[in-house]
């Protein structure tokens, strides 16, 4: 009878060690991906934000300075499933992210671009071949890119699942390439800890345009040729099992520096932090919540079963081994 248990102790043992290794290295790989049909929308704020808006004056498009503005930045992003590099059970999902920032008071629009591209499922890493993907701003100029090049590489949208405390490489838009998330400690957001991230840009010239003297204190000057500069400090909360984007806080400034003038010294058209308002943060934290718990079955309960299914086996092992001692004793 003790050789019969034995036996079942030492197969219950090695089915629950393989149970756990199949959640962790088949299971887990197949499930912990990223939807291909998101629907998914954010909204940040922020107040006593300085801003370049156009504005019709007489028919005519104006642009001026504006400070103390409150404004609304919103986000919405969709799967794309028309694109040839979409399978149901596949590793790469296409996104498509609208977003437009307006003045509260206005309704003047004061940014927006559209961009689309192919990310990698797990990791969140941009893929390539890609045969959708695109920049557009809100002037219209929209900027295709070879399907076989990664157009906007890096992480775009999320952290990878299981996400460590280590810096990644993060897509900045205005910047057209990859920052420094460089990982910066642990905070609570409503409950779910996280770890916190930071890119910081210090000013970097990132355009070329020609505006009207006026609009940089250049009264006499019909138009002038200035270089855009852009600084920026971001800091996004991820909740690490999933590496989802909980709360961001986005500090950012944009200068236009005419002839003369060095950075720090020219005209300032954007300045203002934004964050995700709470709303999105209550979303946010729910569907962690929600998304942490089912990964636990496929990252807690494998460690589980491993340490049950070994005490199993040790002990259907030093139970036979003494059964046999025994009955050779008694033979």
């Amino acid at each position: 009878m003790r050789r019969i248990v034995s036996y079942i102790l030492i197969g219950l043992g090695v089915f629950a060690v393989a149970l756990g290794l199949l959640l962790r290295f088949y299971a887990y790989p197949k499930l912990a991906k990223v939807p291909l049909d998101i629907d998914n929308t954010s909204v940040a704020q922020g107040d006593g934000v300085t801003a370049l808006v156009i504005e019709e004056v007489d028919g005519v498009p104006t642009p001026e300075i504006r400070e103390n503005l409150s404004l609304t930045s919103t986000t919405h992003v969709t799967g794309d499933l028309t694109q040839p590099e979409i399978e149901e059970d596949g590793d790469v999902a296409a996104w498509v992210e609208a977003t437009k920032t307006v003045d509260d008071a206005s309704g003047i629009l004061v940014d927006a671009s559209l961009r689309e591209l192919c990310l990698d499922r797990h990791t969140g890493e941009s893929v390539a071949p890609c045969e959708g993907q695109y920049i557009s701003v809100a002037e219209g100029e929209r900027i295709d890119a070879d399907p076989g090049h990664v157009q906007q590489p890096g992480l775009n949208f999320k952290f990878p699942f299981g996400t460590e405390k280590r810096s990644y490489d993060y897509y900045d838009l205005t910047l057209r390439h990859t920052v420094e998330a460089r990982f910066d400690g642990e905070d609570s957001i409503k409950g779910v800890d996280t770890y916190r991230f930071v890119t910081k840009t210090e000013a970097t010239k990132v355009d070329t345009q020609e505006v009207p003297g006026s609009l940089i204190g250049m009264d006499d000057q019909p138009s002038v040729q200035t270089d855009r500069y852009y600084e920026n400090q971001r800091t996004l909360w991820v909740e690490p099992a999933t590496g989802a984007l909980l709360a961001v806080e986005d500090k950012g400034k944009q200068e236009l520096v005419g002839p003369g003038q060095t950075p720090g010294t020219g005209t300032t058209v954007y300045e203002g932090t934004l964050r995700l308002n709470d709303k999105t943060v209550n979303a946010n934290v729910d569907e962690a919540k929600s998304n942490t718990g089912r990964l636990s079955l496929l990252t807690v309960w494998p460690i589980v079963l491993w340490i049950v299914g070994g005490v199993l086996t040790v002990a259907g092992v030093i139970m036979l081994l003494v059964v046999n001692r025994n009955a050779r004793r008694t033979g």
